[in-house]
C-alpha cells in the first residue's frame, strides 16, 4: 500500500464546476484536498473564502480537508475556515514575527478543534522549525515562492524535506510532511525519495482526462 498521500489543490480546477471537480479526485482517491487561501496581502494574490470551503464539503468524500492560510494574522482568520469545514489548518512560520506569537496560533489552532501545521517559504531557514515539529502535526515545505503560479520547482526545497524527515522520525510520532509547489511525476519522485509523504498537486492533475492515472502514479511513487 502506497504510503504517498495526494492532495490535489482546487485552485487549479474549474470553479465554475467546483463541486463536480472535487468529487472526481475523491472518487480517484486523492487522500487530501488541499485549500490554498491567499489574502492579497501576505501574498500578492487573492484567493476564496470559507464561504467556498462550506460549498465543497459535501463532494469531499474521505478527503481530509486541508487550509493552507497564506495570510496575515492567520489565527484571526482561521476560525472561519474551522466552521465551514477545514480539518487541518496550515500557518506559515513567517506570518508571525515571535515564537511567541506562532506558540499561541498553535494553542489557538487546538481550541478550534483542527489538526495543526506550520509551513516555510523557500527563503526561510528550515531549522527555524525545529521548535514546532513536536507541537504540529504537518509541516509543510514550499517549492516554489506562494502566491505566483506557474514557478518551477526548487530543487533546493530537497535537502529542507530530507531535514524535517529525520527530525519527525526522531519524534516517534505521527507527523504529516507535505510539499507544495511544482509537483508532477518526476518531482514528486524526488520529494518523495526525501521523505514526503503528502503532495499538493493542481495543474498536473486538473484540466486533464488522465488525471485519475496521474493521481494514482503519484500515490505510488
Amino acid at each position: 500500500m502506497s504510503r504517498v498521500n495526494v492532495a490535489p489543490s482546487i485552485l487549479s480546477a474549474d470553479f465554475s464546476v467546483l463541486e463536480a471537480e472535487v468529487a472526481k479526485m475523491d472518487k480517484a482517491g486523492a487522500t487530501f484536498i488541499h485549500l490554498d487561501v491567499m489574502d492579497g496581502r501576505f501574498v500578492p494574490n487573492k484567493t476564496f473564502g470559507p464561504e467556498t470551503v462550506a460549498r465543497i464539503v459535501p463532494y469531499c468524500g474521505k478527503m481530509l480537508r486541508d487550509a493552507h492560510l497564506m495570510v496575515y494574522e492567520p489565527l484571526a482568520a482561521a476560525e472561519g475556515f474551522a466552521k465551514a469545514g477545514a480539518e487541518l489548518i496550515t500557518f506559515h512560520y513567517e506570518a508571525y514575527e515571535t515564537e511567541e506569537e506562532r506558540l499561541h496560533c498553535i494553542e489557538g489552532l487546538r481550541k478550534l478543534g483542527v489538526k495543526v501545521g506550520i509551513s516555510i517559504k523557500p527563503a526561510t531557514k528550515v531549522e527555524v522549525l525545529d521548535p514546532y515539529f513536536p507541537l504540529v502535526d504537518l509541516v509543510l515545505i514550499m517549492s516554489v515562492e506562494p502566491g505566483k503560479g506557474g514557478q518551477a520547482f526548487m530543487e533546493g526545497s530537497l535537502e529542507k524535506i530530507a531535514y524535517c524527515r529525520k527530525k519527525i522520525d526522531a519524534l516517534g510520532r505521527g507527523v504529516y510532511l507535505e510539499v507544495d509547489g511544482g509537483i508532477n511525476h518526476e518531482t514528486g519522485r524526488l520529494v518523495v525519495e526525501k521523505g514526503a509523504d503528502v503532495l499538493v498537486a493542481g495543474s498536473y492533475l486538473y484540466g486533464h482526462d488522465d488525471y485519475a492515472e496521474r493521481l494514482e502514479g503519484l500515490k505510488n511513487l
